[in-house]
């Protein structure tokens, strides 16, 4: 799979609820940033992931702008950007949330040859404006 490929698998996964841990680099260094929130380190980011699938439902994430850097070496990052419509419900307040969101950051290779894979080093989301709707 591409690391353009996985990009969209995640946003996929989201969709679904499926475990977000995976994508992302298991290591104290990788970074995931939402909207709401900063996370350093591989067990932090899982157990953040852990909770926002268990508190959340109904996600849209519809992408506009997919863009990915893929250079020619096998072992090298890969950067990518997008702009996406992210909206979501929370499930124990029963608060929905909706944002037009930038996202953008580094995936790297774990693995080699058939096996090799792309996984999130950093992922950066943010929302440029107020929310499009924040009902309770």
């Amino acid at each position: 799979m591409s690391a353009r490929e996985t990009v969209l698998d995640y946003y996929e996964a989201l969709r679904r609820g499926e475990p977000l841990a995976p994508y992302f680099a298991e290591r104290p260094d990788v970074v995931k940033v939402g909207v709401f929130s900063r996370v350093v380190g591989f067990d932090d980011v899982a157990e953040s992931l852990r909770e926002q699938t268990r508190t959340t439902a109904a996600w849209t994430v519809d992408s506009h702008d997919l863009r990915t850097h893929e250079p020619p070496t096998d072992d090298a990052c890969v950067w990518f950007t997008d702009v996406v419509d992210l909206s979501w419900r929370e499930t124990g307040r029963e608060t929905s949330h909706a944002f037009e969101t930038r996202w953008s950051g580094v995936l790297e290779p774990r693995g080699d040859g058939d096996a090799r894979e792309w996984v999130f080093a950093t992922m950066h989301v943010s929302a440029p404006h107020r929310p499009q709707q924040d009902a309770e």
